[in-house]
């Protein structure tokens, strides 16, 4: 039984059993047709996913993989902001008539930064102290830029990664400030494990523990009859992910991972998004 499943199964019974309805405040997202999309949530859940075991994916329904991975080198490779370079329609939404998400997501990690040893932006730090300062306890990433919060299209959920390395082995917590358990849990914890396995090779790392810390993780109404569906449903064994063998962290493309002995459940429906 994948890991991934197991916590998401555990994390949503949690929360329709003992979260708590914010219907009774006004909230900001709506659904399509203008109806206010509440949600019943828990604070502060903590999940640790041991790449060691097993990559975290989860089977309950075929997740869509290479568009997540092609998300995340959006994100972290390609420091963009323009959903033209991006594959997927998953950011439409929040895109203006150029494309532009403004400052948000990757143009916050392609900022440069005057150090000692020279001008980096973010994740060219990262790389920079992982093969020369992996004792440092520094090395971490921040979209959450409060200067530029009214230029985002959308604040950064997945806001913050601190990286630690440990002898040859590389952890990571990834820090969220909201998470939509549906649509988004299972998407978050995949690609930011296929980063951790990317930043550990590398590096001449190993990949290790992947600790998710959400502080308000939460269901909206509408899914609760879609996640109900999939927690009753028995989880298959989770794959193996290999990647090409390459060294630089910019020459890799979302065909450098494979997913290796991937099984789900197959999922029709069509999930409600709220904006």
């Amino acid at each position: 039984m994948s890991r991934a499943d197991t916590l998401f199964i555990e994390n949503c019974k949690d929360i329709l059993a003992h979260g708590v309805w914010d219907t009774d405040q006004p909230v900001r997202p709506r659904w399509r047709d203008g109806a206010p999309a509440h949600t019943v949530k828990r604070f502060g859940i903590v999940n640790r996913y041991d790449l060691r075991e097993e990559f975290p994916i989860q089977t309950l329904r075929k997740m869509a993989f290479r568009n997540a991975v092609d998300e995340i080198l959006w994100i972290w490779q390609k420091k963009s902001n323009n959903i033209h370079d991006l594959s997927s329609h998953i950011w439409d939404a929040w895109a203006d008539e150029s494309g532009s998400i403004g400052k948000a997501y990757g143009y916050q990690l392609g900022v440069k930064h005057s150090y000692p040893e020279g001008e980096m932006d973010q994740v060219d730090r990262v790389l920079y102290d992982l093969k020369h300062n992996p004792a440092s306890r520094r090395i971490l990433t921040s979209l959450y830029n409060h200067h530029d919060l009214s230029e985002m299209a959308l604040y950064p959920c997945a806001w913050s990664v601190t990286f630690n390395v440990s002898g040859t082995t590389l952890n990571a917590v990834l820090n969220q400030r909201s998470q939509d358990m549906l649509t988004a849990n299972g998407w978050n914890v995949m690609q930011y494990a296929a980063l951790l396995y990317l930043l550990a090779q590398v590096s001449g790392l190993v990949p290790g523990e992947l600790l998710h810390v959400i502080a308000d993780a939460h269901i909206y109404d509408r899914h609760v009859p879609l996640i109900e569906e999939l927690i009753a449903r028995t989880p298959y064994e989770p794959p193996t992910l290999r990647l090409e063998p390459l060294d630089d962290f910019y020459a890799f493309t979302p065909d450098s991972f494979h997913l290796e002995g991937y099984c789900a459940h197959p999922f029709s429906h069509a999930i409600p998004v709220a904006v």
